[in-house]
């Protein structure tokens, strides 16, 4: 077979695989979502079924074969054209899936289809005993995934490398503890200062109907396509790229509470974006996905953080937010109203702590789950090691483990090796900021005028539609010139918080 005959198969073959996957996406988005709980056993066997097709597709000896024949071909000369790309990111993947059984891969989908809402409600009861066996289960799992992708041994690395790949976890901790000693002086200076916000006017009575209505109108001045998404709610808010023309997001709202939803809202939009973003003339290749988790994040944290949090952009949106709540937002100076968005205080719910804590959030949740993939852990004495790790890096300890270990939906959906992928994002995603505002001139000015599309079609340009061209860190010096650094992201934050709080 010729070559182009032989990566014309290929890449068929990749797109069956990838809407077999985008099938599996909108079940899981609607088992967050609408499915009744009575419907969670056929569930977990529609997600096993599906899980082991794709696992059959994706590992068929036949691409082995085409992807011998298109080794040290004229199409893998240029590293960095989209041929060369796709068929080293399916060699990666194809070698990657071959050593997973497909048994192994079943029972995984069907453990988790099932452990997401056994953890639905055990956290809403704050009852770990009645999620601790499936959290051992999953363990397992993971430990049986990872001796059979790494060396026989159960290396956090093997499944780190799903979500950053390339990354290596010693690496990481050195990133995250140079991170950690920038992060600590900043974090007590805060505390020490005798500037305090005034939450109180981030609470009051926000009614669910018009907090939706407020952040479409957000989502849709960033630039979400709601012609080709959704908005909707669920415990634990998430985006799902179904496909091309299909990006689903969601939030969870509380009447009382201003922020919580909005900035999740923002989030979500964040990662939207991407996969709206993404060229859907690459759907199904690696030239048409996201490069990784951590550069996914770099997009939500820019949005929700960079953007969202910053004076210009509320000194745009304030006064619209008065109109929709004016009940709750009488007489509120954007000054004001800046400092309560931005309030640094240590918290036990990761999702909603602030810019300057969060990464502690992340350092407590990355050392546990290595620790329990290795078992120097047990489930049983994960809820004791969780509120340790609190009382010793954020001085708080939770109160029942629904603020503590049951918070993040993550475990109970196997996600190993996927939080990490937040704290590179805030890294990746200062970095890429501040290339943007260089390059865009002062992005303070459009912020302020409300006009985010030069600042998104930088992004679609230099990430977007580059795929997978890069490795995540690769991707991040081509656009700014400069290897991976912490130091963007601590320059950013003092920028922001030390005036604030006048240290």
């Amino acid at each position: 077979m010729q070559a182009d005959a032989a990566y014309e198969d290929l890449i068929r073959r990749s797109r069956e695989a990838s809407l077999l996957a985008s099938c599996s996406s909108l079940l899981g988005w609607d088992e967050q979502t609408y499915m009744p709980t009575g419907g969670v056993e056929h569930r977990s066997r529609q997600m096993a079924l599906l899980a082991g097709l794709h696992h059959e597709k994706a590992t068929d000896p036949i691409i082995g074969e085409l992807l011998e024949q298109l080794d040290g071909t004229p199409l893998v000369q240029d590293a960095d054209s989209p041929a060369a790309v796709n068929i080293r990111e399916l060699k990666r993947n194809y070698q990657r899936l071959t050593r997973l059984p497909r048994s192994l891969v079943e029972e995984m989908a069907r453990t988790v289809s099932i452990s997401q809402q056994e953890w639905i409600t055990a956290r809403s009861k704050a009852d770990y005993a009645h999620f601790q066996p499936w959290l051992e289960r999953i363990v397992a799992l993971k430990q049986r995934e990872a001796e059979c992708l790494g060396d026989g041994t159960a290396d956090y690395d093997a499944l780190l490398d799903e979500y950053e790949p390339g990354a290596k976890s010693a690496e990481i901790a050195v990133l995250f503890d140079a991170l950690r000693t920038d992060l600590v002086p900043l974090v007590r200076a805060i505390a020490e200062s005798p500037i305090k916000p005034n939450v109180a006017i981030l609470r009051g009575e926000f009614p669910v109907d018009r907090q939706r209505i407020f952040g479409e109108l957000v989502a849709g001045a960033l630039g979400f396509d709601f012609s080709k998404g959704r908005l909707d709610t669920t415990a634990h808010p998430f985006c799902s790229g179904i496909g091309p023309g299909d990006c689903r997001i969601t939030t969870r709202f509380h009447h009382d509470q201003f922020a919580d939803a909005l900035f999740g809202i923002m989030h979500e939009v964040g990662h939207g974006l991407y996969e709206q973003g993404l060229d859907p003339a690459h759907f199904g290749t690696p030239m048409g996905e996201s490069v990784s988790l951590g550069i996914h994040e770099s997009q939500s944290r820019l949005w929700e953080n960079a953007v969202g949090r910053s004076r210009p952009f509320w000194s745009h949106f304030l006064p619209i937010a008065q109109r929709f709540f004016p009940e709750s937002f009488p007489n509120v100076s954007l000054d004001e109203f800046h400092l309560a968005i931005n309030r640094v205080e240590p918290s036990l719910i990761r999702v909603e702590a602030d810019e300057v804590t969060y990464n502690l959030h992340i350092l407590v949740r990355f050392e546990l789950e290595r620790e329990l993939l290795s078992g120097q852990l047990t489930a049983a004495d994960l809820p004791e090691a969780w509120n340790r790790k609190y009382a010793e890096y954020l001085g708080i300890r939770p109160s029942n483990n629904a603020e503590g270990c049951l918070q993040d939906i993550h475990w109970s959906a196997g996600l190993f090796g996927y939080f990490p992928t937040y704290t590179l994002g805030n890294i990746f995603a200062a970095q890429l900021f501040a290339q943007a505002n260089t390059d865009l001139g002062n992005l303070d000015n459009l912020l302020g005028q409300g006009n985010f599309a030069p600042l998104l079609a930088w992004l679609r340009e230099r990430v977007h539609l580059q795929g997978q061209r890069y490795r995540s860190s690769r991707l991040v010096e081509v656009v700014t010139g400069s290897p991976l650094n912490h130091a963007p992201l601590v320059q950013s934050l003092k920028q922001k918080y030390e005036p604030l709080y006048r240290i």
